[in-house]
């Protein structure tokens, strides 16, 4: 009776198939694109909110003090504003979107500081090297 019961728990290994026939038709390296799969990597990366956009403590009190409100939307253009200054060699970068204006630290990917629309007008932002004006 043991031998049934070990028979039930732990199957017969020997009595697998030893081999496996697998459709590989569909494989990454042989679709029209090969980056495909890289590429739907970084899409999903992209989509996530954590993987890298930072705000320091000190864009998190000025957000609170003005009331920015820092949604999706304005995420995302950030996000899209510090790719396209890293590929020109922005390091620290003054983005202004509709809302507001941030200074960004491209290498660390994180917001130093943000300032409300209605504020901008006479601030003066330094120690930046580049710019990006978006709507």
């Amino acid at each position: 009776m043991s031998k049934d019961i070990n028979n039930i728990l732990i199957p017969n290994v020997s009595k697998l198939p030893k081999h496996k026939n697998v459709d590989n038709s569909n494989k990454i390296e042989n679709s029209k694109n090969p980056n495909e799969f890289k590429n739907l990597l970084n899409e999903i990366a992209s989509e996530n909110p954590a993987d890298g956009l930072n705000l320091s403590v000190h864009a998190q009190k000025r957000l609170k003090e003005r009331n920015l409100e820092m949604d999706q939307t304005e995420f995302f253009k950030i996000k899209n504003a510090i790719e396209k200054l890293r590929a020109k060699g922005g390091q620290d970068s003054l983005v202004i979107t509709g809302k507001a204006a941030y200074i960004v630290d491209v290498n660390n990917n994180k917001i130093v500081t943000a300032i409300d629309k209605d504020n901008m007008a006479e601030n003066v932002f330094t120690k930046i090297d580049s710019t990006v004006v978006l709507n």
